[in-house]
């Protein structure tokens, strides 16, 4: 059975549509990612300040890029037997998502790449079936 999927991905969520003979299946996903780690801590303006108190950016970002590899990898558990892939989404994680499906051999799936705003499922599932 010929299985087509596309998917809406940002950080925060990714629908996704398969569509094959017997219809379309559509799945929300959604991701536990913070929004990109900022510093936290006192500022020197506002009371006392130690370096040990605010931690690393390299370990916030350590922790953000864990996360996402998370929720990318259980968005590709889901699509991993699709035929073709046709990703799109407002910003990097279509990208980062296709990146992941490369180092999985998965790569050759994917048919296309968009950049759009916003859709409702039923929006991305009338693009899945024109393409």
């Amino acid at each position: 059975m010929r299985t087509k999927v596309g998917l809406w991905i940002d950080h925060r969520k990714a629908i996704v549509v398969a569509v094959n003979e017997k219809g379309e299946d559509i799945k929300e996903i959604i991701s536990e990612v913070e929004k990109q780690p900022r510093r936290s801590g006192d500022s020197p303006l506002k009371g006392a300040y130690e370096s040990h108190q605010v931690p690393a950016d390299d370990s916030l970002q350590r922790t953000f890029t864990g996360e996402l590899n998370i929720y990318y990898d259980a968005v590709i558990a889901y699509i991993r037997d699709a035929e073709s892939i046709l990703i799109f989404g407002p910003g990097e994680a279509k990208d980062e998502l296709k990146k992941r499906l490369e180092e999985n051999k998965l790569g050759g799936h994917v048919v296309g790449i968009e950049t759009v705003d916003k859709m409702t499922d039923h929006q991305i599932a009338a693009k899945i079936r024109q393409h």
